[in-house]
């Protein structure tokens, strides 16, 4: 029986993506290589419970929402995170991977909506990066980056103008570290196409509030 390393299961408003704002059923996994420095998730590398899949879907069904994203800590780093996801395509409406881009994506179910977190150097792991994972962006997927400040949005202009991503490109400020009136500016200034997004469970609830 294929079992995963769960650490939650719940529901919540979708506060990132451009599916934010949308009820969301999330499934965390255990475990992550990346420490990033502004991680609010430290809890899930270590810990979690083993869960069958019919365990896992027992208790998504118990939520009644058709949305699903797959997250982390670092999903990935769980080697039969894939044979979930294509489980959860062909059982729910629509499927997300949030991931930090670290390991490859191409073999992924393609039904699969991925979230890739690239990583700017003020997360601490730009090195982590594995490039060749924009080349495998497709429909239905979304280039994230989090930018701590001007060094990082120059970063990532740089590296939008070299690879030119054919998905949705999110702007994230760290939550509490750059204004998002900064951020915006920033963006405007250089009339960029790209789309700045908040985390909105953070303004709707408490900033470290867990969801059940």
């Amino acid at each position: 029986m294929t079992t995963l390393r769960i650490v939650e299961i719940y529901r919540s408003i979708q506060g990132e993506s451009t599916r934010a704002g949308l009820p969301c059923t999330f499934v965390r996994l255990a475990g992550c290589p990346l420490r990033c420095r502004w991680c609010d998730t430290v809890y899930s590398f270590k810990g979690g419970e083993e869960l069958s899949f019919d365990s896992i879907f027992q208790q998504i069904d118990a939520y009644g929402i058709g949305l699903i994203e797959v997250t982390g800590g670092e999903p990935l780093a769980q080697p039969k995170t894939p044979e979930l996801l294509l489980a959860l395509c062909d059982r729910y409406d629509e499927v997300l991977l949030e991931t930090s881009g670290s390991f490859p994506v191409e073999d992924l179910d393609p039904r699969v909506g991925v979230i890739m977190d690239l990583k700017a150097p003020g997360s601490g792991e730009e090195s982590r990066n594995l490039w060749s994972n924009l080349d495998h962006l497709k429909d239905g997927d979304e280039l994230k980056i989090v930018i701590a400040d001007r060094t990082d949005y120059q970063w990532a202009k740089a590296v939008i103008e070299e690879h030119s991503p054919q998905v949705p490109i999110l702007f994230s400020p760290v939550f509490g570290e750059l204004e998002p009136a900064e951020l915006s500016d920033w963006i405007l200034s250089d009339r960029l196409a790209v789309r700045m997004q908040l985390q909105q469970h953070k303004y709707i609830w408490e900033p470290e509030a867990r969801r059940t």
